[in-house]
């Protein structure tokens, strides 16, 4: 899994496909690196025609650790006070396009789930000349009249870690985390979860990254204004049950988008469904032929 070098930062990347066909960039979610996209979604659309391209985004995984930067001071803003993050999701979308730069791709099919989401839509509309579509799955406009998560959801977002941070611990934890936000019509075996938090630790635990992604996750502001200038094909994609950012963040993200177009997934909450991966599959890839 090579390293991508963007200016200061380093970024893991990994490219499925041939070099040549046109690019699909994927874009992961808070905390969560390039393997979390289901091996076989990339798999679909490889034998699609398209070239893959999954990414840690910096301070996960295999990239760049910005320990330099300190903490953010997140409770203070639990607590209702205005902080300033150590970098924002408009530099986290800076990266992607950087990424696309060092990789001598002049354009890209943007995919971008939960925060990945609002990286890719930041992108599609400060960056309109390198995206070709856009597809924004289980993510938010960052309208502050949005329903929150759920109480249990919150919960599962913020809630402190286990001491100490071993591999049992953090794991069981996140298995437990992870249970309260996965789709109730379509539920993870639990020993999936263990062999999916279990290769994520062994392959680089760093909460510190987590919390830094984190403030600028919860000081985005809204977005509605730049989305109205997006212009591209673009698909909105929500589960019904979702916990963590409800449905309704996606019926907003989609009004708020001239081109977009919204499906509903019934029974799925905020993960990544293995049933549900043909659907996911052909919105991606519906977004993409309209382009």
């Amino acid at each position: 899994m090579p390293l991508v070098h963007i200016g200061a930062l380093q970024l893991a990347t990994e490219c499925a496909g041939a070099a040549d066909a046109p690019v699909m960039l994927l874009i992961q979610g808070l905390g969560t690196p390039l393997t979390r996209w289901p091996q076989t979604l990339v798999d679909r659309l490889v034998d699609a025609g398209y070239r893959v391209i999954r990414f840690d985004n910096r301070d996960m995984g295999l990239s760049s650790r910005l320990d330099a930067l300190g903490a953010p001071r997140l409770a203070q803003f639990f607590s209702g006070q205005a902080i300033s993050p150590l970098y924002t999701l408009t530099d986290m979308a800076a990266d992607a396009v950087a990424l696309l730069d060092a990789l001598h791709i002049e354009k890209a099919h943007v995919v971008g789930a939960s925060m990945g989401g609002m990286i890719g839509q930041i992108v599609a509309a400060r960056y309109p000349q390198r995206c070709l579509s856009l597809t924004s799955i289980m993510s938010s406009s960052g309208n502050p009249l949005l329903p929150p998560p759920t109480p249990a959801a919150q919960q599962a977002l913020i809630a402190p870690l286990p001491f100490p941070h071993n591999e049992e611990a953090i794991v069981k934890d996140a298995v437990r985390r992870q249970q309260v936000l996965m789709s109730p019509g379509y539920p993870t075996p639990e020993a999936e979860l263990q062999a999916m938090f279990t290769l994520e630790f062994r392959r680089g635990f760093h909460p510190a990254g987590v919390a830094r992604q984190l403030a600028a996750l919860m000081t985005g502001g809204d977005r509605r204004p730049l989305l109205a200038g997006i212009r591209i094909p673009c698909m909105v994609l929500h589960g019904k049950e979702d916990p963590l950012i409800p449905f309704a963040c996606g019926v907003d993200t989609a009004k708020a988008i001239p081109t977009a177009e919204l499906r509903a997934l019934p029974g799925m909450g905020h993960d990544f469904p293995f049933a549900l991966m043909p659907q996911f599959a052909d919105a991606i890839l519906s977004a993409a032929r309209r382009a």
